[in-house]
């Protein structure tokens, strides 16, 4: 049998890089070419992406669709890629946004080729990131990522997208050069230097050496969350982005910090995780009432909305960092609700801005008797983000207070408390803008919705709306990889601050933790 020169996971990696490059050859006074070409390389990718959810096992814990080709053996580095339970449904999450961001884009008359040539690479370098399982890897797909976007910032953002794309990158980069020097320390710590990020799980530290090399990890990727305080990147970046620009930076780019975290910094340094633990769900709780009342001070819609992610990726990391299973699986459903629906108002603040060239709160008003069909998706949208009972966002929040509150309920009431207070400014922005009188002119010669912004739309709400009234698919295929996750910092970490029970075992052998998998048993593991 022969055997393919490309595996099913790298051409969902690097299909859309072979539409950008295919972009080039078409001449640039075909703008519809351009965009029809890069939609359907985009839709092509998500639909090979199905490929892997339909062959996925949940009862697996470990790598599968795994790929490694010797890349650089001099140095111990490979083409390592592969999917687990922890990166499924953010790739699928990536390849489901890609045709979305392409139809918003559909407005841009300047430069289409090299803008859609740098939206197109950057779906390559996010899939990459969060496939790669070599470390040398995936800092390469972690820069590239930062290249496209610096462009979609600088050229297509706003009147301040100079400043915004300088700070997204200064930012950026600081953590990310701290990254490297970890990542070259690690693979130089083995008797033979690998990147091999499965090989380093069971690579021994001493405490004080997970320490550091857990900070410089952890500044990277809490400036990619963002964490609080360093967040001040974000709603610069958000405003002066072009809404295509803002749904990927806001639905996908952020998910890198939590997801670097959830991957790398927490298993390769449990101790050193358990030691900061506090430290970081404060922050968390900071982050998630500090992101709220700013975002209530808002007069701009777009500034509001940037303002949540603060917020709301602060209960992400407040889950992931209660190391408890409802709080990990809880955590990582919000990352993929978080997508969804901010994506989406950012969708839906692109569209009215795009009508009124003002994205000013007060300067709107009685949408609803105008643009109904707009106001009906706006409304599903703003309650997802709030987390009503039935939507995608009250299962992530419901999960991560569960697990949150079993670690430390201080922290569940703090959080708790932000989320009353995103309820309230959500809401409160959604009458001013979309109920009262008609009174404007200008909002009395809106036009309703077209096809194309429907069609962008309509799968956004499908799924929020699956989501939270059946999130068993998504959950049963996370399961036995958060399992798996909590069992690497038992073996390694402090036995008492991550108890898996006893059944774990089965998901366990076999499933990723390699040749040199520690044999500590189960039962041991509950002393």
């Amino acid at each position: 049998m022969i055997e393919p020169l490309i595996g099913d996971l790298s051409l969902v990696v690097f299909l859309p890089l072979v539409g950008a490059l295919v972009l080039l050859f078409i001449p640039r006074p075909m703008s519809r070419a351009l965009l029809i070409t890069a939609l359907l390389f985009s839709l092509a990718t998500f639909l090979w992406s199905l490929s892997l959810l339909g062959r996925f096992r949940s009862e697996i814990g470990g790598m599968q669709s795994v790929e490694r080709i010797p890349w650089i053996p001099a140095y111990g580095i490979d083409y390592f890629i592969g999917i687990d339970g922890l990166s499924l449904f953010l790739v699928l999450l990536t390849t489901f946004l890609g045709p979305i961001a392409i139809l918003a884009s559909w407005t841009i008359t300047d430069r289409i080729k090299e803008y859609l040539f740098f939206m197109l690479t950057l779906e390559t370098g996010m899939i990459g990131a969060f496939v790669a399982l070599d470390l040398f890897l995936f800092y390469v797909f972690w820069e590239v990522m930062l290249v496209p976007m610096y462009f979609i910032i600088g050229v297509w953002g706003g009147p301040r997208r100079i400043y915004a794309a300088l700070k997204f990158v200064l930012y950026t980069m600081s953590g990310s050069l701290l990254m490297l020097v970890a990542i070259i320390y690690l693979a130089t710590r083995n008797p033979v230097p690998s990147f091999d990020l499965l090989r380093l799980y069971n690579l021994p530290l001493p405490y004080q050496e997970q320490i550091w090399l857990f900070l410089a990890f952890a500044l990277s990727f809490a400036i990619k969350v963002p964490l609080f305080p360093f967040h001040t990147w974000l709603p610069d970046a958000h405003v002066e982005a072009p809404t295509a620009g803002s749904v990927i930076l806001a639905a996908v780019l952020l998910k890198m910090g939590t997801y670097g975290f959830l991957r790398f910094a927490i298993p390769l340094f449990p101790e050193a995780a358990l030691a900061v633990q506090p430290f970081i769900s404060a922050l968390a709780v900071i982050g998630i009432v500090y992101g709220a009342l700013v975002a209530m001070m808002q007069p701009d819609l777009k500034k509001l909305v940037a303002y949540s992610s603060v917020s709301h990726l602060g209960l992400v990391m407040l889950g992931l960092f209660a190391f408890n299973l409802q709080g990990i699986e809880g955590a990582l459903y919000q990352m993929l609700n978080h997508g969804l629906s901010t994506g989406a108002l950012f969708l839906i603040v692109g569209m009215i801005y795009e009508r009124r060239h003002t994205r000013l709160i007060d300067d709107f008003g009685g949408l609803w008797k105008q643009m109904p069909l707009f106001s009906a998706f706006f409304l599903v949208i703003t309650l997802s983000s709030i987390g009503l009972p039935g939507l995608n966002g009250f299962v992530g929040e419901f999960l991560v207070l569960l697990g949150a509150f079993q670690k430390t309920p201080f922290w569940a009431a703090g959080a708790a408390t932000g989320m009353i207070l995103g309820a309230i400014y959500m809401l409160w922005m959604f009458r001013r803008v979309v109920f009262g009188p008609l009174d404007r002119v200008e909002n009395q010669k809106l036009k309703e919705i077209g096809a194309r912004e429907v069609v962008m739309l309509a799968p956004l709400v499908a799924l929020i709306i699956f989501m939270g009234i059946y999130p068993q698919p998504f959950l049963s295929r996370m399961r036995s990889s958060v399992e798996l996750v909590l069992y690497r910092m038992d073996a390694k970490g402090d036995r008492r601050q991550a108890r898996v029970a006893s059944h774990l075992a089965p998901h366990v052998r076999g499933t990723g933790l390699g040749d040199n998998a520690s044999p500590l048993t189960p039962d041991a593991s509950s002393e």
